[in-house]
């Protein structure tokens, strides 16, 4: 009988590691600590339960880095990918999920594979020796035991920032006389809707006591050993954002662009968007605003929100210690831990960032796997790909030194030789690449 690959972590990483291991035929022991032991984010023991938002970003495949990745994952018969289409909700040209019906969808279909067994088991230190494949799925949340094993095995200092969590929001505690449905330019979603978020508007006067009640609000404190560790700019606290101008909200997840409050025919001089977060339209996530208030301040500063006066909030915003590897210094082109090539490493602890990313490196860690279990050497995908993109990234394309979580974009993928004459030529000449690179690989 073929050994197990065994994979410690069952999130969206592991989760997609263990599908693509057991749909290729190989045993696999999927060890998960939740049921067992909780974590600071997490709310359930579901696999694969997203923490943050319910939005997998662009799902354009033809003009958008992170849709072209949804496509190849796709191709590649993903588990988290046809979860995630399962558990759509609206969100424009975005891919945004249910988030319970897609930790149940994953749940379900990885509990149903014969040649999956999950065991509930928190795994304190490094694996066994006799354990001979093994990925470490463990994510940004992993337990203190194993991240000292690994800091001892390696001699590198795990690195760490900060992520923070947006809150939800009843939907039949929004003000509907105020806010309204409209997606940013009327762009549409698969199918012609052009109404796929709630839309608070504010003026100058509102906005700026907004920004001044914000500042003021008492934040979460930090231990000393945590206050020099950074923020992740994708996932950055409305609150930071402010301290870093008072006009920046404006110019990210408040800009007033492309959208027309039919109240007044005027662009508002801010506006707070809420995106659907589950399929029956009950709960809304407020896009952009992560937050690192405390609970009774968010409830007293996001009630001044015109639209929100009366909103009940189904998930307060929070924060947390993500922990990662130094992969470019560790890793080996296939994820392999250089000081015990036994090890190999996917998913967020790796240094990509993103739910569809870390389900990425999971599903090309486990084809890595597969191929040494069946005495193949692993061949990663081509760098021209948006999976090959990201993976030469995280295992030597990045700075050692300033490396810092990523999400796939196209400033990650090779120049075009020669390059398009017109700029507007790039992104349509890289997917046409990525395209031919993906078919030859997976054709080889």
């Amino acid at each position: 009988m073929t050994s197990p690959i065994h994979i410690i972590g069952g999130g969206l990483a592991g989760s997609e590691a263990a599908w693509q291991a057991a749909r290729a035929g190989i045993p696999v022991i999927l060890h998960e600590m939740r049921g067992l032991q909780g974590t600071e984010a997490h709310h359930t023991d579901k696999l694969a339960e997203l923490v943050c938002s319910n939005s997998f970003r662009s799902d354009d495949p033809d003009n958008n880095a992170v849709g072209l990745l949804h496509a190849e994952m796709r191709a590649l018969d993903s588990l988290v990918m046809r979860a995630a289409d399962a558990a759509r909700v609206p969100a424009g040209s975005a891919l945004a999920v249910d988030r319970d019906r897609f930790a149940d969808a994953v749940t379900a279909a990885i509990e149903a594979e014969p040649l999956v067994e999950i065991r509930r088991e928190l795994v304190a230190g490094l694996p066994p020796a006799d354990w001979d494949n093994v990925i470490i799925a463990t994510g940004p949340l992993t337990a203190t035991p194993l991240a000292e094993a690994i800091r001892q095995l390696t001699g590198e200092d795990q690195l760490a920032f900060f992520d923070a969590i947006a809150p939800v929001i009843h939907h039949d505690s929004i003000d509907l006389d105020v806010a309204w449905l409209q997606s940013r330019w009327d762009r549409p979603n698969e199918h012609g809707d052009t109404k796929d978020y709630l839309n608070c508007p504010m003026d100058k006067e509102q906005y700026n006591a907004f920004v001044d009640a914000m500042l003021a609000a008492e934040k979460a404190s930090f231990k000393d050993w945590e206050a020099s560790t950074p923020y992740f700019d994708g996932c950055m606290p409305i609150e930071v954002m402010v301290e870093r101008g008072r006009n920046t909200p404006r110019f990210g997840p408040m800009k007033p662009v492309g959208l027309t409050n039919p109240a007044t025919g005027r662009r508002a001089w801010a506006v707070v968007q809420l995106r659907q977060d589950n399929a029956l339209g009950t709960l809304w996530n407020m896009v952009g605003f992560q937050t690192k208030m405390k609970h009774a301040e968010q409830v007293r500063v996001f009630r001044m929100i015109p639209g929100l006066e009366k909103a009940e909030f189904a998930r307060l915003g929070g924060l947390h210690r993500n922990t990662f590897i130094k992969s470019p210094v560790l890793l080996d082109a296939t994820l392999r831990l250089k000081a015990d090539p036994r090890l190999r490493f996917a998913g967020q602890i790796t240094g990509c960032e993103g739910y569809v990313e870390s389900a990425a490196i999971g599903l090309v860690a486990a084809r890595f796997a597969i191929a040494e279990r069946q005495g193949r050497e692993p061949v990663p995908p081509p760098p021209e790909t948006a999976l090959g993109a990201l993976l030469s990234h995280i295992t030597g394309g990045a700075d050692a030194k300033s490396f810092q979580p990523m999400n796939v974009n196209f400033g990650l993928f090779p120049p075009l030789v020669p390059p398009p004459l017109r700029k507007e030529g790039r992104k349509p000449a890289l997917v046409a690449r990525a395209r031919d690179a993906l078919a030859g690989w997976m054709a080889a």
